[in-house]
This record gives structure tokens, C-alpha cells and sequence, in this order.
């Protein structure tokens, strides 16, 4: 009757951008252990990442 596919539906494309959405800020997280690593301030690493500094400061707690 309806030719509509999965990816053209609203649910699908929002469920899709929140999954990056996810990716992104997991990405993120990953990557302040290695900006530590290498020297660069928790302030740095915040204002590079667009993240706050509480935000950076549990990362660096829970990696320690």
C-alpha cells in the first residue's frame, strides 16, 4: 500500500543523530587520557574538547 522506507521516517533519522550524537561525545571522553598524557591542562583539554572542566576532571579520576 505505502512505500515508505525505514530510513526515510522520523523516528529512524532522530534515533540516527542521537546515535552519533553518542559517538561523538564518547569520542571525546576517549581522548582526554591522551591530552593529559601529553601535557596539556585540564583547562586546555576542556576548552579543546568543548567540554566543562568537572567533566574532564571525572575522566581524569576514573582513569587514574
Amino acid at each position: 500500500m505505502f512505500e515508505i522506507k525505514l530510513q526515510e521516517t522520523r523516528v529512524y533519522r532522530e534515533a540516527k543523530e542521537e546515535g552519533l550524537k553518542q559517538g561523538r561525545e564518547e569520542a571525546k571522553l576517549e581522548l582526554i587520557p591522551r591530552f593529559l598524557a601529553y601535557g596539556i591542562s585540564i583547562e586546555e583539554v576542556a576548552q579543546l574538547l568543548d567540554l566543562t572542566i568537572e567533566q574532564v576532571e571525572q575522566v581524569r579520576l576514573a582513569t587514574e
